[in-house]
């Protein structure tokens, strides 16, 4: 586990958390950030891509926020999980007193709705606290009242189709300017929880039991340690992968089987730039490297949830065997991206953008990461039925028809369609992979067809991709720039991993784009303009293709010195966002699923690595 503290804040902005000062709880429906200060600043209700109730991430002074901290500012803070679980603890250290805060929501049997606790809990007191729940519905955009009932406060928003919540609470709670506010003293080893709860309906709710947050935490516990359990890795930096595995697992939809891809939206890959986009959605792309990178773990239900929900996405496509390259949790087709003017952005980084044009891009290579899933599903999981393959059929024959199309590529850029490397390698992978399921299922197919375009794509790779100047392999026909997702094409089988047109492009990889144990996807300045203004960071996943790379490469010894160097990147809870910026901070959406997956991949192939050569 990492040994990262939380870190101390830019003055400029004294009001913003860093982003890796937060961790991650979730139900399997939705995600919250809370803050090592002890207030969530961030959740969408009730699911992954609803508007915010909770969104000071975005806006401090507009966009609402649910905080319990010491009524004193000084104290010390420490955060943590309880061991093996999502269900995250926050420490305030005080001369005079020591108060804990546990967050979670409810999961499965225990989760009759919508619903947040926080228990807060003196260890050493007495402890002076201060409660602050002002949610703010619709990405801060509908006003609410709010109405005291006993021991509950009511939050009903002004739009009737917008759920109401309600805060249940142990202690007397006053409603100030449609808030709910309360100073509060606890004594050592007094306890008292906070839930909060969308309204079903009028009658008793089973959270208003005095034993119901007692028994959510116990269960909330209890199915984490168990699906954590069921992990089959043993090996190396247990800490980080099971950590790595737990996020991912908190970004899949029980109620969908789609994968979000991250945790949030709008946080941007540059302080005060324009590059801010809204990733709580499924990517075929991403939730395929997940499925994936769960199975070698030895989690099966994440992907079997994922090939059903794909298998819905085929039967409402108009052209058989085609896909968009993104769908809403639900697997709705339209994303339409729109603006939040009236949010300032996380430290002043407008515009936040909601929804996500990237939707309506073609990006080639999404058939190639489904395919590259699927034939580890059928594989190691039980093998796909008849009626999902006629649909991966029909894709590859798409994929037969179109691959020598122009895209946006795995970037998404947004400054014109090129002819990628990346799409080209990905479109062989759908090529063979299809054919592996084929021959070993005895599917009927195309092969001969299928056989020859993989062939030509294998062909073209090598001639119209590699450079004589750079003697590397490039981002796009015709270019002489770097691209980290290049670093793809051992990890897939492509090529293999000491030849030596790959041992040379590994070497331009790390003389133009590494930085430490850092790697950026490219740089701006020469490669494909995606249309924007700005810089950014090194990519989490680049960084740790980069790692595998080496470590098939043979270069075992410095793969684990990289690796374990990234682990210091993590924030203190082992999580890890987008991207880095220069002081490594964090960047982009957070938690990011591709990060945590790359995380996954390498560690599993570097440690096998170390086993073979120990034996």
């Amino acid at each position: 586990m990492s040994n990262a503290q939380p870190v101390l804040e830019d003055r400029t902005f004294v009001a913003y958390q860093s982003l890796e000062n937060y961790g991650f709880i979730g139900d399997l429906h939705t995600v919250a950030l809370a803050g090592v200060d002890g207030s969530i600043d961030y959740m969408c209700f009730p699911h992954f891509d609803s508007p915010t109730v909770f969104g000071a991430l975005l806006d401090d002074d507009l966009g609402g926020r649910f905080k319990i901290a010491p009524a004193v500012d000084g104290s010390r803070y420490k955060q943590m999980y309880l061991p093996d679980t999502n269900v995250l603890l926050t420490r305030f250290l005080g001369a005079n007193g020591v108060v804990e805060i546990t967050d979670f929501m409810p999961v499965e049997e225990m989760r009759h709705t919508h619903i947040l606790i926080r228990r807060v809990h003196a260890v050493r007191g007495p402890v002076d606290l201060h409660l602050e729940c002002a949610p703010r519905f619709d990405y801060a955009r509908v006003g609410h009242r709010a109405k005291a009932k006993g021991d509950e406060v009511w939050f009903i928003p002004n739009d009737n189709s917008i759920p109401t919540l309600r805060l249940l609470c142990a202690i007397p709670v006053d409603v100030v300017d449609g808030d709910a506010v309360v100073d509060f003293t606890l004594q050592s080893g007094e306890s008292v929880d906070f839930v909060l709860e969308t309204v079903e309906s009028e009658e008793r709710s089973p959270a208003e039991a005095t034993d119901y947050a007692e028994k959510a935490l116990q269960h909330s516990m209890q199915f984490w340690r168990g699906w954590n359990a069921t992990m089959s890795y043993r090996g190396r930096w247990q800490d980080m992968i099971s950590r790595s595995a737990l996020a991912l697992k908190l970004l899949t939809s029980q109620k969908y089987g789609s994968i979000a891809a991250a945790g949030t939206f709008g946080i941007p890959e540059e302080i005060g730039g324009e590059r801010n986009w809204d990733y709580r959605f499924t990517w075929v792309r991403d939730a395929s490297f997940t499925a994936a990178s769960l199975i070698r773990l030895g989690f099966t239900e994440e992907a079997s949830g994922f090939i059903r929900w794909i298998e819905q996405r085929f039967d409402e496509s108009d052209t058989p065997g085609k896909l968009q390259i993104m769908y809403g949790i639900d697997g709705r087709h339209d994303l339409a991206e729109a603006t939040l003017d009236h949010l300032s952005g996380y430290r002043d980084s407008a515009p936040v953008r909601i929804g996500n044009g990237a939707y309506e891009q073609t990006q080639l290579d999404i058939y190639g990461e489904l395919l590259y899933a699927v034939n580890l599903y059928d594989e190691l999981v039980e093998p796909i039925s008849y009626a999902l393959w006629k649909d991966l059929s029909a894709a590859t024959d798409w994929v037969c028809d179109h691959w020598r199309d122009t895209d946006e590529g795995i970037w998404e850029v947004r400054g014109g369609q090129r002819e990628f490397l990346y799409s080209r390698l990905t479109d062989w992978v759908a090529l063979d992979r299809a054919i592996r399921i084929a021959q070993r299922r005895s599917f009927p197919a195309p092969l001969a067809r299928w056989i020859q375009v993989r062939d030509d794509i294998h062909n073209e790779i090598y001639t119209g991709f590699w450079s004589e100047q750079k003697q590397a392999f490039v981002q796009s026909k015709g270019s002489d720039t770097l691209d980290a997702s290049a670093l793809m094409m051992p990890l897939v089988d492509f090529i293999a991993p000491r030849d030596p047109r790959w041992l040379s492009t590994l070497d331009a990889v790390e003389r133009e784009l590494v930085d430490d144990a850092l790697v950026y996807r490219y740089r701006p300045d020469t490669a494909a303009s995606d249309g924007l203004e700005g810089a950014e960071g090194t990519f989490g996943i680049c960084s740790f293709w980069f790692v595998e790379c080496l470590a098939r490469s043979g270069q075992i010894d410095k793969a684990r010195l990289f690796f374990e160097k990234l682990h210091g990147y993590a924030n203190h809870l082992g999580l890890y966002a987008e991207e880095l910026d220069p002081s490594g901070r964090f960047l982009g959406n957070y938690p990011q699923a591709f990060t945590h997956l790359a995380l996954v991949n390498s560690a599993l192939y570097l440690n096998e690595a170390l086993e073979r050569r120990q034996r």
